[in-house]
């Protein structure tokens, strides 16, 4: 009867950190070890390099910080441990995606990833070659397939391990989050394994990577595709499986199984998570946002405080002539329950100030957008000047369908670091600060439930110039995460004239979009990785 204890390390590492990563590995050997006889420790994809590396993998010292890390983890196992761990690796002259068994300081094998994603957010095709042979490896009496994330949705690349004599597949991955991807990759791991005829086991890893959020979420299935055992999602940790190879069918025991987490939570977690590791990871003190009593930045700040701690955040309030008495009481409410840094700066002063020197330039026309971006743009100067003296990361708050349609101000309401609704629809940040308040008190109820504003005319609302956002949002979704033609879109009962309207909102404000800040991505297409247009385009709307 063969026996095999398998450790899912489901690791946060940081893109190019060799070193910090390589002892990471080293940390969860020897916890494996003093666990088990003979573990068999599963490390994510491109774990020594982080993921996505990017051009880093151009650079003239990869092959050797490569080999360095290799070196230094070899030197480190003397005990009975197997650990499946991946890394780019040179070879002949090009670039591969690699999957290595180390074992009592050897290389055991090698396997190099055969399915290269090239689409969304993945540019895997610009970096490696190819493979085209399985790698199968004797570990403990069972014969072990490797295949490396791309290679699962693909199918063959398991097929070709089983074929091979491979009695159990091997998956290791960095997967990155979008609503409803772990209940697509249970549904299409359990297909790939009836259709190799053998059980798999899948190891994601976690942690937020600039736009991109890891979510974990690894698991086991048998061989007639069922999910046997399940770690939980966004958290780092060692999760042990037992795989019984004695019976007619192999057996699988380990951590409770633990189901896809609701939309609304999953989303929640990985917006969170996204905003913890790009300011940790990038070694800010803490952040500042301005608070202006309306829905954006109220989410915003709870999930910065959910994120850090309140102790890392400030908000400022910066009134001006048009901000509402309720807008100055839920701004200043909200701060006192999460217990925020809270100052209060008026930008009538710097206002009065800007529009004085341009006395002369404006003289002959009528206010019109052109003070409201003032406005927005006095608001980003003081974000952006405290950020400086403090080193705080300035959080943006616009949201995706803001983002859009360009509803938003260039060096304005858009200055800063990092947007955390940037891939968050408007439908959506009123669904999320439903959900967070179903937590404990956070965001003022009235917050929620008044029409938004941007506050920057006398009675002004967002419906004045946009559509309903029910409505944005369907057509958004459609035309941005779909990419349905326009007369698609119409074609589903929306308004013709709003349709186009909405479309070439879109087009034409790729300009702003391109100098937006990167935010944390939770939709099957974000702006930014995902989604890469021309700014200057004589393309027309209907295709």
């Amino acid at each position: 009867m063969s026996i095999l204890n398998i450790l899912m390390a489901q690791m946060n590492t940081l893109v190019g950190d060799f070193e910090g990563n390589t002892q990471k590995v080293i940390d969860v050997i020897t916890l494996a070890e003093q666990m088990h006889k003979a573990p068999v420790v599963v490390c994510p994809e491109l774990t020594l390099s982080g993921y996505p590396p990017e051009d880093l993998l151009l650079r003239p010292s990869i092959a050797q910080r490569v080999s360095q890390a290799l070196n230094t983890l070899c030197a480190s196992m003397t005990g009975r441990a197997y650990v499946v761990i991946g890394y780019p690796l040179y070879e002949d002259g090009v670039l591969y995606n690699v999957a290595g068994v180390l074992h009592r300081g050897e290389i055991l094998a090698q396997y190099r990833k055969q399915s290269l994603p090239n689409y969304q957010v993945f540019d895997e095709k610009r970096y490696f070659h190819p493979g085209d042979q399985p790698c199968v490896v004797s570990i403990e009496g069972v014969m072990v397939g490797l295949s490396i994330c791309e290679d699962i949705w693909e199918g063959a690349p398991g097929c070709q391990a089983a074929d091979a004599g491979a009695q159990l597949l091997l998956n290791i991955n960095s997967s990155p989050f979008h609503q409803g991807k772990r209940a697509e990759r249970w549904e299409t791991v359990g297909s790939s394994a009836r259709q190799a005829g053998i059980p798999i086991v899948y190891v994601n890893q976690v942690g937020g990577q600039d736009e991109l959020v890891f979510d974990g979420g690894s698991f086991a299935v048998t061989a007639d595709g069922v999910v046997a055992a399940a770690a939980p999602q966004f958290e780092e940790g060692a999760y042990w499986l037992q795989l019984d190879f004695g019976g007619s069918a192999v057996e699988i025991a380990g951590p409770d199984l633990h189901p896809p987490l609701d939309e609304l939570e999953a989303t929640w977690q990985a917006l969170t998570l996204g905003v913890r590791d790009y300011v940790n990871k990038n070694r800010f003190p803490g952040v500042i946002l301005g608070l202006s009593g309306g829905i954006d930045s109220a989410l915003t700040l709870a999930v910065a405080v959910e994120a850090l701690g309140a102790e890392r955040v400030a908000a400022v309030m910066m009134p001006f002539r048009y901000t509402s008495q309720m807008s100055l009481e839920d701004a200043a409410e909200q701060a006192k329950t999460l217990g925020v840094k809270y100052k209060v700066i008026s930008i009538e002063p710097i206002y009065e100030a800007f529009v004085d020197s341009l006395a002369q330039e404006f003289n002959d026309t009528e206010p019109d957008t052109t003070e409201e971006n003032i406005q927005a743009r006095c608001r980003g100067v003081l974000l952006m000047s405290i950020s400086n003296k403090r080193g705080a990361l300035v959080l943006t708050t616009g949201n995706k369908s803001e983002m859009a349609v360009g509803y938003s101000t260039l060096y304005g309401d858009m200055a800063g670091g990092f947007d955390v609704l940037k891939d968050v629809p408007k439908t959506l940040v009123f669904d999320l600060c439903r959900y967070r308040n179903s937590l404990g008190p956070c965001i003022p109820q009235r917050v929620i439930d008044r029409p938004p504003s941007a506050e920057l005319a006398p009675d002004q609302k967002d419906e004045d110039s946009l559509p309903p956002y029910d409505i944005l949002d369907r057509i958004l979704a459609l035309y941005v995460e779909e990419d349905c033609s326009a007369e698609a879109i119409i074609a589903t009962g929306l308004d013709r004239e709003q349709v186009l309207r909405v479309l070439r909102l879109v087009d034409v404000n790729e300009y702003k979009r391109r100098q937006a800040p990167i935010g944390v991505r939770i939709t099957r297409r974000g702006f930014g990785r995902d989604r890469r247009y021309p700014i200057t385009s004589g393309w027309r709307l209907g295709g």
